[in-house]
């Protein structure tokens, strides 16, 4: 399975249903609290997985390091605040929880509680395995949500927080931003690593003090 181990699958797994999980949470749970009554009569305002998994999506997380979950429906019409703003913040949502998960995660190396040497069963990682690739599959996560592509969280937030000519330019890209991401990902793998591998090693670095 893409070379893959079983335990790295597990791991891979476990962080899938609690990642993608709790950034589908952040984004209901922020676009409630900001006025917008839609996510919760999806029932979407909620930590059960089933309600925010997507099976593709969970699949690629699983076999490939990366995916997504069911998009939170949203209407930006009912925000206490400008439709710009209320955007931007209900899409960093998302990435942000997954900075809090990883910095959770590593709170254990932060304090030396753990090595980083990592062992592992035929079957299952250890506990260090397992929070060390949690760490780095949601930083990998939240760092790809925030390129500015739709529909990717980014290209929200760069258009709450860009001015409004840059803003306007960006938003007519936005029908061309599915078509613009399979680029990205099938002809550009190479590039995006190069640009966010060493973002992910320095935030890893930083919060785990490795």
């Amino acid at each position: 399975m893409l070379g893959l181990s079983i335990p790295e699958l597990v791991t891979n797994a476990i962080t899938l249903i609690i990642a993608i999980t709790l950034h589908e949470f952040a984004h209901a749970y922020v676009a409630d609290q900001l006025g917008d009554p839609l996510p919760r009569s999806q029932g979407r305002v909620t930590l059960d997985p089933r309600a925010h998994l997507d099976p593709i999506g969970s699949l690629m997380m699983v076999f490939v390091g990366f995916g997504w979950g069911r998009p939170v429906l949203t209407n930006p019409y009912n925000y206490r605040m400008s439709i710009r703003t209320g955007m931007a913040i209900v899409a960093v949502a998302g990435p942000l929880s997954n900075l809090l998960l990883a910095m959770i995660a590593a709170i254990p190396f932060r304090l030396h509680w753990l090595s980083p040497i990592v062992y592992a069963t035929d079957i299952l990682p250890s506990f260090n395995g397992f929070l060390w690739t949690f760490i780095a599959l949601n930083i990998g996560l939240m760092l790809f949500n925030l390129i500015p592509i739709a529909p990717l969280d980014g290209f929200k937030v760069a258009l709450g927080v860009l001015p409004d000519e840059w803003a306007n330019k960006l938003a007519r890209l936005e029908q061309y931003g599915p078509l613009l991401l399979m680029v990205v990902l099938i002809g550009g793998r190479g590039i995006l690593g190069l640009i966010l591998g060493p973002l992910q090693r320095t935030i890893f670095g930083l919060i785990t003090g490795l």
